[in-house]
Order: structure tokens, then sequence, then C-alpha cells
């Protein structure tokens, strides 16, 4: 509820309305029940009474919410509300008659029964009308204005759920320059329905005949909005996108409003389209595990790292210290989260995780309570080539960073890591599982030494192929098709696990509150569910037909085989991994398999000396020794480079 310091002048004009409209109510239903001499005979005892029972009918209404409540939103759920201030004061007045005034006058009494009633029905309607009639006025001039102002006729697509969020967001003027005509729903039992007034004028696959029909009668149809439900697989979206280009319509999107977002439109985004339905977040657990705390993300201004950045500002972070070693990225990441309102106090340091004085220092001074380590070297043709420049940075620097965070007293360190890490045949996979280890042993040996008491944790995530992140296949696709093609797949049998950012980094979080959990797991794997891989040719085709053109006709695909460090298939857990069962939905994990710190150390300083002397034998007989399922890659039976693909017209 609403504190009093917080009530304006407008709340004092809804408690005036509602002081007003109690005394109207009173008085009439007296002046309909009594008439004449009777009447003006209850007229001083009411006037005692009235001052009274108004103050306590604005305590009610306050409590009920009645006086916070904007007119321009009255809803089903304020309704109720007036209901319920009603009644309450019904039964105040039941209160004062029969146990109160009777007994003194001797069993005679003032209001009766059939003012009483006549009383609830009179309080409801002047509570209400007035503010049914200002919503129903704001509802007619936001439509007027719409009209007049040039507002695009649209098309609405999805369920009549969705829609009537859309249809609240243009009403609101949180969506503007649009409005809908009609709503087309891939729902039967939306069909033959309106939903505020905008009639539901038949399925998705109706589309053509609905603009078809509405050009012939001279109301033409600029826009189609889609819906999240319009982006579920048996809507069949790419169906929508294609017509949509053929008759030459915009078309927009409503994002998902799961996370609390305000209704808007943005341009349809194919990475959207190409999942399974996002996990459910518990964003309450989120909240409560960053809220007013401080938190360092090391490769802030990378995709992973400043949605990470984004997601800590949004659940209450106090403070914020963003590490990047590329100027130009931490100066976007910070001015964007300086651009916002209300969040945490940021501030940006340029800093390679490599320098480990650098590292440490910054660490000490800031004291973070959460470290999220995103900061990393990751496209595997590149490191293939630089062996010694991944193992510096996605080993050394992690060891860097989670030395630091233990060092600085951080409650817990998160490093992103990677599905390519099980198993590895890149170098790629093999540093960043070497730094899984090291955060293991690190753990592990925590643990031992202050058993029973709250201690750091350190714990990994991994990441299959996170889509629109920097360098990822979507971005790579899409400038391809924008270009007019060819698309280049490595192998027609290669297949990745896919997630959205905002999916991921929400994982992320998620995984960070489950290790630091008052009974903390002996967990420190997790593994984000990605539901089932994809084949990348599929999302390849699949992206040509969202984009509304069709493969092997429009855009054709090229097969250039696969690239060193690739392998087919990607793989979760190793076989040395047994998995746990946490609880928690859209996310795996394994109990630690790492060797001794002590182990750990002596590779470390092998590495080190190797490192110094470019010596590459060295390195990779260390990492091998380290990791001895270290292996190349799988061989497909044939490599179909330079190959073209067509698929069915």
């Amino acid at each position: 509820m609403t504190s009093l310091k917080n009530l304006t002048q407008r709340n004092a004009l809804i408690a005036l309305h509602d002081a007003l409209a109690t005394a109207a109510a009173l008085f009439a239903s007296f002046f309909l029940r009594f008439d004449g001499e009777l009447f003006w005979s209850r007229v001083p005892l009411l006037l005692q009474i009235l001052p009274y029972f108004i103050a306590f009918s604005v305590v009610v209404a306050y409590v009920f919410k009645l006086t916070t409540t904007k007119w321009r939103f009255i809803s089903l759920p304020d309704a109720l509300n007036i209901v319920r201030v009603a009644t309450v004061l019904t039964l105040a007045l039941v209160v004062l008659d029969y146990i109160i005034v009777a007994p003194a006058a001797g069993g005679t009494f003032f209001l009766g029964r059939i003012t009483i009633v006549l009383y609830w029905f009179l309080e409801i309607l002047f509570l209400a009308a007035p503010r049914f009639a200002y919503r129903y006025f704001r509802y007619t001039r936001v439509r007027r204005h719409a009209r007049s102002e040039g507002a695009s006729p649209a098309l609405v697509i999805g369920r009549a759920a969705d829609a009537e969020v859309l249809l609240r967001g243009i009403e609101s003027g949180a969506v503007k320059q649009l409005w809908p005509v009609g709503v087309l729903s891939p729902s039967p039992s939306d069909l033959g329905h309106t939903i505020r007034d905008v009639p539901v004028l038949g399925g998705i696959d109706d589309v053509e005949d609905v603009i078809r029909d509405y050009e012939q009668r001279g109301k033409p149809i600029a826009r189609l909005v889609m819906t999240p439900s319009a982006f579920e697989p048996e809507a069949r979206p790419e169906a929508v996108l294609m017509r949509a280009k053929r008759l030459g319509l915009i078309v927009s999107r409503l994002p998902s409003l799961e996370s609390g977002d305000a209704p808007r439109l943005t341009a349809v985004a194919v990475e959207d389209l190409l999942l399974r339905p996002s996990h459910n977040i518990d964003y309450a657990r989120l909240e409560a595990l960053v809220k007013g705390k401080s938190v360092i993300v090391t490769g802030g201004g990378g995709s992973i790292g400043s949605e990470i950045c984004d997601r800590v500002a949004t659940f209450g972070a106090a403070r914020l210290l963003v590490i990047e070693n590329s100027e130009p990225a931490l100066y976007a990441v910070t001015e964007a989260l300086g651009a916002r309102e209300g969040i945490a106090a940021v501030e940006g340091r340029i800093a390679d995780i490599r320098d480990r004085e650098r590292v440490m220092r910054l660490m000490s001074e800031f004291k973070p309570d959460i470290v999220f380590h995103a900061a990393a070297l990751k496209h595997v043709p590149i490191l293939e080539r630089d062996w010694s420049e991944g193992v510096k940075t996605n080993i050394f620097g992690s060891v860097n960073v989670a030395d630091a965070a233990l060092a600085a007293g951080a409650e817990a360190m998160v490093m992103i890591s990677t599905d390519k890490a099980i198993e590895p045949v890149s170098m790629l996979g093999l540093t960043k599982r070497f730094a899984e280890m090291y955060c293991q042993a690190l753990d592990h040996e925590l643990a031992a030494q202050v058993a029973g008491r709250p201690r750091m944790r350190l714990i990994s995530v991994r990441f299959g192929n996170v889509l629109a992140s920097n360098g990822s296949v979507v971005p790579k696709f899409k400038a391809q098709i924008e270009a007019g093609g060819p698309v280049t797949v490595t192998h027609p049998d290669m297949v990745r696990y896919f997630m959205t950012i905002r999916e991921a980094c929400d994982l992320v979080i998620t995984a960070a509150a489950h290790a630091l959990a008052p009974v903390r797991p002996d967990v420190s794997v997790y593994v984000l569910n990605m539901g089932q891989p994809v084949k990348i040719v599929d999302l390849a085709e699949r992206m040509i037909r969202l984009s509304g053109l069709e493969p092997g006709l429009d855009i054709e695909i090229v097969f250039s085989g696969m690239r060193p460090g690739e392998r087919l298939n990607e793989i979760l857990f190793a076989n040395e991994e047994p998995t746990v069962e946490i609880g928690l939905a859209g996310i795996m994990a394994a109990k630690p398999n790492e060797p001794p710190m002590p182990t750990l150390r002596k590779w470390l300083a092998a590495l080190e000396q190797a490192i110094a002397g470019d010596d590459r034998a060295t390195i990779k007989a260390v990492l091998k020794d380290a990791i001895p399922e270290f292996g190349a890659p799988q061989a497909p039976a044939q490599e179909p480079a330079a190959v073209i693909r067509l698929s069915k017209a």
C-alpha cells in the first residue's frame, strides 16, 4: 500500500470525491426511503452522525486502495474494491442502527433495513459511476486521437489474452501511432468474439483474405503486430512473415511481458523466433540475491557481460563495477547504464584480466559481494591459431579473477564457461575446462578450511551458443541473408545448443542464488538446459524463411567444411561428472571432479614458463596432462566443402 507521505494533491481530491459520494449516498437513501416529515425529522441526528461516518469512510477507502488507484486505469479489481468498501460501510450502518441507536431509543430503528440496502446500492453507484465514466472518456479520447493523428490500421496476430495486453497499451498511451482493426487468433475458442471492442476476424491463415477484404472496402491495412503467442511453433510465424513480405506490410512485435517490461512495439528480431519457449525465471529470487549488493562484472562490455550488467542493475544492486579491456565497449555499456534512472552506482575501469596486480587492486578497492567473470577469448578458429593468447586470458586471467575475488572477501564468483569444455577438441574448450577445474579446486579447498560456516563459492556455468552474441552464427547468417546470400554452413550434420542472451544471463544469476543458499549444495558446475540441440542447416533455413525468403530459390545454402577446433556435437557433462537434480527449472548441475590444488598449481607454473618461451609443444603437453580427454575433432563421414544445398521450393 502507498505510504501516507507519498500521497499527492490528486489523492486528496479522490478522497474528497469519495467522502462526498458517501454523504450523497447516505442522504439519498434516506430521501428515497422516507418522505416529507419523516425525512426531515431524521436530518438533525443524521448530521450529527455524518462527520464521523465520513471520516470512517475515508479510512476504509484508503485501506481498500480506492484513494490511490488512478481512475484512468480503473478495472475489475478496482470495481471489487468498491463493492468491498460499500459492504464495510453498510455493515457499519448495521452496527450503528441495531447495536447503538436502537437500544438507546427503546427499540426504534433510525435507518431500517430498507434504508441500509438502498445505501449499499447507492454507495456502489456513486463511487463507481464517476470512475468508469472518466475511464470511458479517456478511452474514447485515445481512440479519437489515434485516428486523427494518422495511426496505422493494423491486424493483431495472436491469442485474445495477448491482444488485450496490446489494446490496453494503446489505451494507456504506451503504444502510439497504431490502431488495430481486428485480431487473427490461432485459438479456435477466440473466433466470433471481440476484445475491447476489436473483433476476432479469423485464424492466422486468414491474413491474406482479411487484408484483401479491407483493401476492397477502401480501408487498407498497413501493419501486422505479432504478439508472443504468434511466435509459437504451431502458429507458424515463418508463414506469417513470408505473407507479410509478399503483401508489403510492416511487421512489428509485442515482446513477452514476463520480465515486467512496459508494453512497446519493436521490430521483429529473427533470433527471438528460433527457440523453444523460455524458462520461467523466479525474478524475486534473483532480486533477493543482488539487491543492495556490490557487484563486479569482468568483460562487462561484451554481449554477455553487458546483459549481466543490465540484469544486475535491474535487480537492485547498490554498486556495479564494470571491468573491460576495450575502451569503446566500456564507454558504450557505462553510458547505457548511466542513462537509466534509479539504478546502481555504476563505475567502469579499463583493465586486462591478465594483469594480476591491476585486477587484485581493483577488487581490493571495490570489495565486491559477487563477481561475474564473463571476460574471455571465445572464437574457436582464432584460438586454434593463437594458443598462448587463449591460455593467458582464459586460464591465467580466470585464476587472477578468482584469487582477487577471494582476497577481496567476495561471497561468490561465477565464471561463464562453455559446453565446449567437455571432452574438448579445441583450445577454447581446453582453456575453459582448465579454468573450471581451478575454480572447482579452490571451491573445494575453501569448503575444507571453513567447514560448517558460510564461505565464498566459486561456480562455473556452461553455455551453449548464445543467440545474437558477438561472433555467433545468427548475426553472421543475418548479414549473409541481407547481402543476398549465400548462407555458409560448415557441415549438414552440425548441431548446437542455443539460448537467448536474456535467458542465459537470468539463469546465470539463478545458479549463483542456488550456490549461495543457506545449505550450500555440493555442486560447482551448472549447465543451462537448452532443450534439444538445433541443426545449423535447419537454423539457416528457418532464418531465411523468417526473412520472408525461400531457401534454395531466393537464398542458397553453401557447405564450407568444418573449421579447426570444431566438432559436430557438443556435450553437456563429462562421464566423470555425476549429475545432480537441484530442483531448478532450466538448470542442471554436476558434482565437482577436479585434481587437487597443488597439482593444478604445478601445471600453472609449467604453463607460465612455456608461454614465456613460446613453447607450443610444452603448452599442449601440459594441457593434455591436465585434461587427458582432450582429443581431435570428430571426423565427418564426408567432408562436403563447397557443396550447394538447395531446399525444396
